[in-house]
């Protein structure tokens, strides 16, 4: 995947300095291009690309929950995190909620669903696509199309932490850290430079278990 984006003021500046020099000190001749392009100010002149990236694991309650929340707040203006599961649960996991609230995410409007509602003609186009799950167990992603990126960083699922109630918060702690790590460098990934068998490979270095032993 390969992103091109013009750089409006630089071709504006440089339309304007060749009418100014161009048909022997007559730009008249040459009519005002420059105008052509917006002045500074008249909108967003530094858009760039916003990606779609989904979350998946098999009960969307914990991992692809926790994904989702971070990626929104480290990646605003630059990405829009969903999450989905294969078997979604009927509520996210509590624990991870409360967690999240207590280190100062917004939990408002988590919900756990199934990765069929962005299978439809309506859903939003996903660009990346994360699958959080263990993959010793197997478990498939959907077909999203061809120009969908797919990566796997396989995570605990916090369904089997165990221990006191304080050793969950600590597994939890060290989870979020984990997805947190991963996702601080994904932002910083030169997506603009990247096509897509260069930008899979660099997600799924991201997913290496030696990511943690670094």
């Amino acid at each position: 995947m390969v992103i091109y984006a013009i750089r409006i003021m630089g071709l504006r500046d440089l339309l304007t300095s060749v009418t100014e020099t161009c048909c022997a000190g007559q730009p008249e001749l040459c009519g005002d291009i420059s105008k052509l392009f917006p002045d500074p100010g008249e909108g967003d002149l530094t858009m760039t690309p916003t990606f779609n990236v989904l979350f998946l694991c098999t009960r969307n309650s914990a991992r692809s929950i926790m994904a989702e929340t971070i990626l929104e707040n480290v990646g605003k203006g630059k990405f829009h995190a969903y999450s989905a599961g294969s078997d979604p649960a009927s509520e996210p996991d509590g624990d991870v909620l409360r967690f999240l609230n207590y280190i100062g995410h917004d939990t408002s409007t988590l919900r756990s669903k199934s990765w069929e509602e962005f299978l439809t003609p309506e859903s939003p186009h996903m660009d990346l696509i994360i699958a959080l799950c263990d993959t010793t167990t197997g478990q498939k992603c959907p077909e999203f199309g061809d120009n969908t990126v797919t990566a796997a960083w396989p995570l605990p699922d916090p369904a089997n932490f165990t221990g006191s109630d304080l050793e969950r918060k600590v597994l939890l702690n060290e989870l979020y850290g984990m997805i947190r790590r991963r996702l601080d460098i994904f932002c910083n990934l030169p997506f603009a430079s990247l096509d897509r068998m260069a930008l899979k490979v660099r997600l799924d270095e991201l997913g290496y278990p030696a990511l943690e032993n670094a």
